[in-house]
Order: structure tokens, then C-alpha cells, then sequence
């Protein structure tokens, strides 16, 4: 059966329109109800970090870090060309290491920690993984210019593992997506999408600079406790900067704070700790 033009716009003008109306609606409760899953799993998971008395939101267990840890070390280590081939540069990083665990607040954690001496003689570099894995590349090794100065580069990376850093991540990083895939079900719109994960992005930027911060500062003590001098963190921030070459994104655009702001609140963290705060 053929049907008339008046006919057709009636139909088209009728009901398909009230039921893409509510699925608008539907769409949009969903994304709501997800969101507000998200939330509230990400503040529901909290736990006392035993070390700083910190009441953090995070979704694993010190276990679950300490197996995240092993599990990624090898694939760390490939990715940085190995592990360098000095035996007695790469002892001597694990004796300075050792020496910032076993004197220091950092042995109450209960991490298996290990220190390795990565063979990259390019990317300046030193990082942790969740667990107590501790890393340096030779290229910023070689850059340092006695063992005060490594103790401050390890010691800054212990603190990343003390607080959690990782943990923390993984937890804001679960939100981040849980909402975004909100948005996306909410708007159905992909630019929308691109929006939520810009701003998610943001989030996590910041979140970084303050975690650099915090272990610049933990840095500090456990260089204090260990027998080592914390003015030597202040020139590894001339080394870092002198890297790059006079040349960085402004510090809101980049995950680490700006070499300046870093050298103050080292300096305002080794007053504190020489006060006994």
C-alpha cells in the first residue's frame, strides 16, 4: 500500500519523535547513574597509609602493589636498554638505596624494595613502580656528582612508594575514566567525550605536581635520617634543569612543578625536619 505525503510527515511527526525524546532522557539517566557509581567507588575505597597517617583513596592493596611492582620491573628495565653492565656502579646504587631503607622511617613499610641502575645513556630519568621497584637511568647517574646527590634521587622515588603515589594514581584514574564514559553515554556526542577526558587529564596533571612535591619533601627526611646531607637535592634540581636545556612547558601544562618551586619547598621541608617538625 502506497501512502499519501500528509499521510507520511503524520507518522514522521508523531511518535518516533516522542520516543527519541525519552531514550534523550534514558541515555542521560544511565550516564548519571554512572557517574555517580563512580564517585562513590572511588571515596568509598579508602585506607589509612600506615607510614604518613594519610587517609587515601585507593582501590588495591599494598600486595596488589608489591605484585604490580614485580610484574612490570623486567619490562621497565627492557624498555630503558637493560640493566647497565657496571656491576660496582650498579652495587653502589643499590647500597645507597639500602642504606635510605634500613636507617630510615622506610623499613616500617614492609616493601620488598630494590634499586636498579638502568643502562640508557640518553633519557635522564629516575622513577618507581608501586611495590618499592626503584629505578635511575645511567644518564642522569652519570650526570651526579657524589652519593648525597643519589640519596636525594632514590630518596625522592622511595617517597613516591611510601605514599602510595602509584595506588593513587590507578584509583583517580578509575574515576577519571568511570566518568568520562558517563559523559560519553550522557552526550552522545564524541566531542563531548574529548571534553571530559581533557578535564580528566587536568585533574591528574595537577595531581602529579602535588605528588612530586610530596616526595621532594619525604625525600628530605629520609636523606636526614639516613646520615646524608638534603641540601644535595637542591643540586639535582640544577642538574635537571641544566637537562632540559633552559627550555620547559610552563609548570601547569607539565606533570612535574617548575625547578624554582621545587627548591623552595625542599628548602621549607629541610628547615622542618631539622626542627624535629
Amino acid at each position: 500500500m502506497f501512502e499519501s505525503r500528509n499521510q507520511q510527515e503524520y507518522y514522521n511527526e508523531g511518535q518516533p519523535a516522542q520516543g527519541g525524546g525519552r531514550n534523550i532522557k534514558l541515555t542521560i539517566i544511565i550516564g548519571l547513574i554512572m557517574a555517580a557509581f563512580s564517585v562513590l567507588k572511588y571515596y568509598g575505597n579508602a585506607q589509612i597509609n600506615p607510614i604518613t597517617g594519610e587517609n587515601q583513596h585507593v582501590s588495591i592493596s599494598s600486595d596488589q602493589e608489591i605484585a604490580i611492582g614485580l610484574q612490570s620491573a623486567p619490562e621497565m628495565i627492557q624498555q630503558y636498554g637493560g640493566l647497565h653492565s657496571d656491576q660496582r656502579a650498579q652495587d653502589f646504587v643499590k647500597s645507597v638505596g639500602k642504606k635510605l631503607i634500613s636507617n630510615t622511617i622506610a623499613r616500617q613499610s614492609g616493601y620488598p624494595y630494590d634499586f636498579h641502575l638502568l643502562a640508557d645513556p640518553e633519557v635522564v630519568n629516575a622513577f618507581a613502580v608501586p611495590g618499592g621497584q626503584v629505578f635511575i637511568t645511567e644518564a642522569l647517574f652519570a650526570k651526579l656528582e657524589n652519593e648525597d646527590q643519589l640519596a636525594g634521587v632514590l630518596g625522592h622515588e622511595v617517597g613516591h612508594v611510601i605514599h602510595r603515589h602509584g595506588a593513587e594514581r590507578i584509583a583517580k584514574m578509575e574515576l577519571t575514566q568511570g566518568l568520562t564514559g558517563a559523559a560519553v553515554i550522557a552526550a552522545g556526542d564524541y566531542n563531548s567525550a574529548q571534553f571530559a577526558q581533557m578535564v580528566g587529564n587536568l585533574i591528574n596533571m595537577k595531581y602529579g605536581r602535588d605528588q612530586e612535591l610530596e616526595s621532594d619533601e619525604f625525600g628530605v627526611r629520609l636523606m636526614l635520617e639516613a646520615g646524608y646531607d638534603p641540601n644535595a637535592l637542591i643540586g639535582v634540581m640544577d642538574i635537571l634543569e641544566k637537562s632540559t636545556g633552559g627550555q620547559r612547558q610552563p609548570e601547569f601544562q607539565s606533570s612535574h612543578p617548575s625547578p624554582e618551586n621545587r627548591r623552595e619547598k625542599i628548602n621549607e621541608a629541610i628547615e622542618k625536619y631539622k626542627n624535629g617538625n
